[in-house]
């Protein structure tokens, strides 16, 4: 196989069909970190956290509002002994919900637009590894809203720089702060925990569980249940204004955002994996993340995904081990550690060991083809259909990276049957065979070549290639 399809497709989104193979396809590779643009044409019409949060926040009000007046309405029926009719739609509730839903589906349209746009693949690949490390998944309200905010100012901004800047700006986006319940923490002798009498506010460790077992060290690296605990005092008080706990008077900022409120600060020092944090409100979680960010266990956590991710299911130790001293040398200087990645011999090496999962695969036909994505409802229900909801794996593991997760048959038959639509609908279909040379410059299987000049139409020979074996794998 020659480098280029490596280049392209394990390390990138697939070839465009008019595409010329790279004479150094590792320099193409890392001569994109000069040319990433975090925020491109395909995004610059998408809501800003700052817009999606103050809508998010007005949302849940107007649907409190609404709850209330329904509320009220039912006692005074009752009152007065009228026959209780059946709840009529809420028409006021489904359109505040559709309104913040659209954010979501424009974000879905614009991340498919920018992938399938993209001249700098590789680093919108690692955009998608990293959006996937830090998965939320948007079932709240609000993180509907703020999803796709998420990805496009905490992610894609520091893909190229240290990790730590990453996992800052990452743990404290109000989505990320709304979905694993940290706006909901409040320091049970914190000034708000003390004054707050019959009601529900305590300590919440979710975000904390997730940030040790998840986004930094990984599972069974040592940490205790107390040092879960003693994360999550450290990062108390930070929440979002209007979606969290406490109102204006004690949580300040505009509506939607990120602040730390001290008043919902646990006060008291810290020890966490053996060592010790002085209290200081924001300072304190911002000492434990500069800690973590470097640690040997996140070091071998990041660079085992990474290299699960580009290289093989089973990532070879050696290359494992390669990136994880690039990290630690490095203290998380990302373009270091992706530069060890292209480095290793294993990364290289000939085959398709990963197979594509429905994002990877449906990016890589609209690239061939240099089809247009559509819009946001009709993508979100093709990802839907093929399994993968953009920004909605359901749990905070994020999706998949292994082919076991989705190369069963019931997948594959909706991915022939997507292919089929896929195919079906370009205007002037490119011809099958001379496309298939342009992205397999070693050529296809007998099989699959035998199978496309036996098509009965264009658009079933471009479905064919489409499922092909090479195709569905990278």
């Amino acid at each position: 196989m020659p480098q280029s399809e490596i280049a392209w497709n394990r390390f990138g989104l697939g070839a465009r069909g008019d595409a010329t193979p790279p004479a150094d396809p590792k320099r193409w590779l890392t001569d994109q970190f000069a040319r990433w643009n975090p925020r491109p044409s395909a995004l610059a019409g998408v809501a800003t956290t700052a817009v999606a949060g103050q809508a998010a926040a007005r949302a849940q009000a107007d649907l409190r509002r609404v709850r209330q007046e329904r509320r009220a309405t039912q006692a005074d029926m009752q009152a007065e002994a009228m026959p209780m009719a059946a709840d009529p739609p809420d028409n006021r509730a489904a359109q505040i919900r559709r309104g913040v839903r659209q954010f979501y589906l424009d974000g879905v349209a614009a991340r498919t637009a920018a992938a399938v746009a993209s001249d700098t693949p590789f680093v919108e690949r690692l955009a998608h590894f990293w959006s996937n490390h830090f998965a939320l998944s948007a079932d709240k309200l609000p993180v509907t809203g703020l999803a796709a905010a998420f990805e496009f100012d905490a992610i894609r901004p520091h893909v190229l720089g240290r990790f730590h800047d990453l996992l800052l700006a990452a743990e404290r986006h109000p989505a990320m702060l709304i979905y694993l319940d940290q706006a909901q923490s409040v320091g049970p002798d914190s000034p708000f925990g003390q004054r707050r009498v019959g009601g529900r506010a305590g300590l919440n460790e979710n975000l904390a569980r997730e940030i040790l077992e998840l986004h930094t060290l990984g599972v069974r690296t040592g940490y205790a249940q107390a040092d879960v605990t003693e994360l999550a005092r450290a990062l108390t008080g930070w929440t979002v204004a209007g979606l969290g706990r406490g109102g204006p008077r004690i949580v300040g900022g505009q509506q939607g955002s990120a602040v730390f409120a001290p008043a919902l600060h646990q006060p008291g020092k810290r020890r966490i994996l053996g060592r010790d944090y002085a209290e200081g409100g924001a300072d304190q979680s911002a000492a434990v993340f500069a800690d973590l960010a470097v640690h040997p266990a996140t070091a071998k956590h990041i660079a085992t995904k990474l290299v699960r991710h580009f290289v093989a299911d089973d990532p070879p130790p050696a290359a494992v081990a390669r990136v994880e001293r690039a990290f630690l040398s490095s203290r998380g200087d990302l373009p270091t550690v992706y530069r060890a990645l292209l480095d290793a011999p294993e990364a290289w090496a000939p085959g398709t060991p990963k197979f594509r999962t429905p994002w990877e695969w449906t990016i890589a036909t609209l690239r061939a083809t240099d089809a247009p994505p559509g819009e946001g409802r009709q993508l979100v229900n093709l990802f839907g259909q093929l399994g993968q909801p953009i920004w909605r794996p359901g749990q905070p593991i994020g999706f998949d990276d292994i082919a076991a997760s989705w190369a069963g048959p019931d997948a594959l038959m909706r991915r022939v049957e997507a292919a089929e639509r896929l195919a079906g609908r370009l205007r002037e279909p490119p011809d099958p065979r001379a496309l298939a040379t342009r992205l397999f410059p070693d050529g296809l299987a007998p099989a699959t070549q035998a199978a496309i000049t036996r098509a009965e139409s264009p658009a079933q020979a471009l479905a064919l290639l489409f499922v092909a074996p090479q195709f569905l794998r990278r």
